[in-house]
């Protein structure tokens, strides 16, 4: 159930806080993960909706590689909000999460590349091609285990792309402080489905 006062909702501005606030009173009255995901995915558009959202220290690119700000956490540590920066043609590593995750793209256009991984009789594992999907200005995603999540993103665009991701977990307790949990960069791409499939592992 929304903690949004619904006749305020109309005119009200919805920013960070707001989101956090709302989010984390659903975390600590017990709802269930995949439905804390789900709660986050229903309130993402209106923020990634809400001009000048981020405030300017967030949307800071790296010349050399993607970006992230840490932007929010919520008091109860359920969950991390997250601002991805990417300039055109910079993308991440092949990798999977250690939880669950929902993306609102701010601006630019994002492209999303997903894999299966698979491993053979003898145990060599490689990447099998999952599909491709774009996402463009006020569109949003989810992705909850055990559905795998392994993919890269790139920035597919010629402008600055930005994204707001909310990841089910303190990323401040995390030593690498990323959602990350595995990079799959080394393993080999194959347009083989003949393998065993082996399922999503979430970090201890």
């Amino acid at each position: 159930m929304s903690t949004l006062n619904p006749m305020l909702s109309a005119t009200a501005r919805y920013d960070i806080p707001t989101f956090v606030a709302e989010l984390d009173a659903l975390a600590t009255s017990g709802l269930s993960q995949a439905d804390l995901a789900h709660a986050a995915k229903a309130r993402l558009p209106r923020l990634v909706a809400t001009p000048d959202v981020l405030a300017p220290e967030f949307r800071e690119p790296d010349k050399t590689a993607y970006r992230t700000h840490l932007v929010a956490v919520a008091p109860s540590g359920a969950f991390s909000l997250v601002a991805l920066v990417w300039l055109p043609g910079q993308a991440t590593a092949i990798h999977d999460h250690i939880c669950w995750c929902v993306v609102g793209v701010l601006e630019g256009l994002e492209e999303e590349k997903r894999f299966h991984l698979l491993a053979g009789p003898d145990g060599e594992r490689w990447l099998c091609p999952g599909g491709v999907e774009s996402m463009t200005t006020g569109e949003t995603a989810i992705l909850l285990p055990p559905e795998e999540n392994i993919h890269q993103v790139h920035n597919a665009g010629e402008t600055l792309a930005i994204s707001l991701h909310v990841y089910g977990a303190d990323l401040r307790r995390v030593p690498s402080h990323s959602s990350i949990n595995e990079r799959f960069d080394t393993l080999p791409i194959r347009n083989n489905p003949n393998g065993t499939p082996i399922p999503w592992r979430r970090q201890s």
